[in-house]
């Protein structure tokens, strides 16, 4: 789908937007529809947000209902009558498109990987009244995104990793500059043409988000599933329940409605999106909801995993139609080929995080909003997230032949940046039993790690001399003399006979609360 950026005369320029479209309360009379540019330029204090309302509804179970509806065709089309289950989702299930054709780029080592970008909206227009009654729904608040979850499966479908998203986060939005991120579906609703249907309105906020999702984490994004909160409702009830454990009782029924006792309890319908609204009342506010959706997500795997689920037909025909009934997919997302990509992946296999952040701050309009890490370490954490699981270790080589050192003849070159490291080594080789052949400077003084450089054939000579260096790295070059050996002195170096200093691992970026859905250790 083509968006246009709507000028200052543009159609809905200086509009504002309706209650049900604004990014930050869906309340009426705030924010204005502007064109990207428009937006990037205007100061921050120009984007005023009111306050938030005293109670907040239905909005935290955006990522739990997306999660379960979407996995529900997925896992249960992989249980040997996935065909046919794929058939019976794809009669009901809604496509959009959803994934943009620029602004959506990244690396990965393995193209028959997939990221899948899982959202929920708020909308409750396919709810009857009774329904919003029983769900303590509220009135409609638009179509925002508050929670997002990223999954990754690995080409070989072994395992499945999601990353939650907080509503919060202060994130670069695509021609909007900073914004919490869950202004961007909003924001691309809005700047498409308000003559344009609302699929295709629809369709520009999902490409927004993808958009900035995919700047955020420096993954393509590759597939994207969106489902309202009347599928959550289907889905939990016909799912029988889900189990969770509290390890203290909690009185939320002023704000979220959420009233449990402590430990092991199955839930719900109402009492389920009780449990992944509530905030209040938690040590770390919402990054403990995010816990929650997290492990109701998990609670909901562990079912349809189940014998109860995987031996029940009929059950799980019922599953996967209420699921794909209020769920809407990219226009290129197979689901059958996902279901058999996902077979063998179990409820230990699937880890939860959070994506690395730093802490809740204020922005310049006085709003509370997360930090998140530096974009080198948001990027890192994805990369690692998305590497393809390692091969088994093949057996080490046999170790290279050694010669006495008197037969190995060694140039021995200064690449430390330190002087005279080259004739202090010539002289301790000298005293090992080597010959040397010339000293000198490497071809630049900034060398990182000691290199043994060796021409083909010479591998002998070379294990010998790296015998005498422990750590230094063997390099076959071109440019080495053969039957003489380089030695090419590094800032790691510290002396014939010592070891060089060990590069430092890359520490890993941990995203925070990581489990397993197989873990149904209590939570707060």
């Amino acid at each position: 789908m083509r968006r246009e950026n709507l000028g200052p005369s543009g159609a809905g320029s200086d509009r504002p937007l309706p209650a049900r479209l604004d990014p930050r309360a869906g309340r009426p009379g705030t924010g204005r529809a502007r064109s990207r540019h428009q937006a990037a330029d205007a100061p921050a204090e120009a984007r005023p947000e009111p306050p938030e309302p005293r109670r907040r509804t239905g909005r935290a179970a955006t990522a739990a209902r997306a999660v379960a509806a979407v996995l529900a065709v997925v896992l249960l089309a992989g249980s040997g009558w996935g065909w046919y289950l794929s058939q019976v989702a794809e009669a009901t299930v809604n496509r959009t498109d959803a994934i943009p054709t620029d602004g959506n780029e990244g690396t990965g080592d393995a193209p028959e990987a997939m990221n899948l970008l899982l959202v929920g909206n708020d909308s409750r227009a396919n709810l009857t009244e009774e329904q919003l009654a029983s769900l303590n729904a509220g009135t409609d608040s638009g179509i925002n995104t508050d929670t997002m979850i990223l999954v990754h499966i690995p080409a070989d479908g072994s395992r499945a990793s999601f990353v939650s998203f907080p509503r919060d986060s202060y994130v670069a939005i695509p021609g909007y500059g900073m914004e919490k991120l869950n202004a961007a579906y909003a924001y691309g609703y809005a700047e498409t043409p308000e003559t344009a249907s609302d699929e295709v309105r629809q369709a520009g906020g999902a490409q927004l988000l993808v958009q900035t999702i995919s700047g955020l984490t420096g993954l393509q994004i590759d597939h994207y599933a969106e489902v309202d909160l009347l599928g959550f409702f289907e889905l939990s009830s016909v799912v029988g329940g889900v189990e969770v454990n509290l390890c203290e009782a909690v009185d939320d029924s002023e704000w979220s409605g959420a009233v449990f006792d402590a430990g092991v309890q199955t839930i719900s319908g109402a009492d389920a999106l009780e449990f992944v609204r509530q905030r209040h009342g938690l040590p770390r506010g919402d990054f403990d909801r995010i816990v929650r959706q997290q492990v109701f997500i998990a609670g909901v795997l562990r079912k349809m995993l189940s014998d109860e689920v995987m031996l029940n037909l009929g059950k799980q025909r019922e599953l996967v139609e209420a699921a794909s009934q209020s769920l809407t997919i990219d226009e290129g997302l197979d689901l059958f080929r996902l279901a058999e990509q996902m077979q063998s992946v179990t409820a230990g296999s699937i880890e939860f995080q959070t994506i690395p952040h730093v802490g809740t701050d204020r922005d310049e309009q006085d709003r509370s909003i997360i930090r998140l890490e530096d974009e080198d370490t948001l990027h890192r954490f994805f990369a690692e997230l998305s590497a393809e699981p390692e091969a088994p270790a093949e057996a080490a080589p046999a170790a290279p032949e050694t010669v006495a050192p008197a037969a190995v003849t060694v140039d021995v070159l200064n690449g430390s940046g330190t002087s005279g490291l080259a004739a202090e080594a010539a002289a301790s080789l000298q005293t090992a039993g080597f010959a040397v052949g010339t000293t000198g400077n490497a071809d630049s003084s900034d060398h990182d790690t000691t290199v043994v450089r060796y021409a083909a054939g010479d591998e002998a000579l070379a294990a010998t001399l790296a015998a005498a260096v422990p750590g230094a790295v063997l390099e076959e070059s071109g440019d080495a003399t053969s039957g003489t050996v380089q030695l090419v002195l590094g800032s790691d170096f510290n002396a014939v006979g010592e070891a060089v200093d060990a590069a430092a691992p890359a520490a890993e970026v941990e995203g925070e609360d990581a489990r397993t859905a197989a873990d149904t250790s209590c939570i707060y």
